[in-house]
């Protein structure tokens, strides 16, 4: 989402939401997710992401633009091509706590290092 939507991490911050809440608020979306799940298996550009998670450009960039607002994602430029990263591998302990939780409670696995590889239980 565009950096002053509110569930990115500083217009939440500054609309008086915890940053904690805010983090939680922006991983919250199920394309941000996919997104982080693609990054996790490596670096990528714009046009990729597209391609692999079959989304609109104009949507690829919102998200990558909410994902860097929490520094979760940056980016290096090469050339004119910008590639995105992940910045904290502990956003994957994070999530893959997450699934833990919901595979012990009977929910779905909500990520994974493929996207369109089947839910495989923790």
């Amino acid at each position: 989402m565009a950096i002053n939507d509110p569930e990115c991490l500083s217009a939440a911050v500054a609309a008086g939401v915890t940053p904690a809440v805010a983090l939680f608020r922006s991983l919250g979306d199920e394309t941000r997710l996919r997104i982080v799940a693609r990054l996790a298996a490596g670096e990528a550009r714009v046009v990729d992401l597209t391609g692999e998670l079959g989304l609109a450009q104009s949507t690829v960039s919102k998200h990558l633009a909410c994902l860097r607002d929490c520094g979760l994602v940056d980016y290096r430029v090469q050339g004119r091509q910008s590639f995105y990263a992940l910045t904290r591998p502990e956003l994957m302990d994070l999530l893959a706590a997450a699934e833990g939780l919901l595979a012990a409670t009977g929910a779905a696995v909500i990520l994974r290092p493929d996207p369109l590889a089947p839910a495989v239980p923790a």
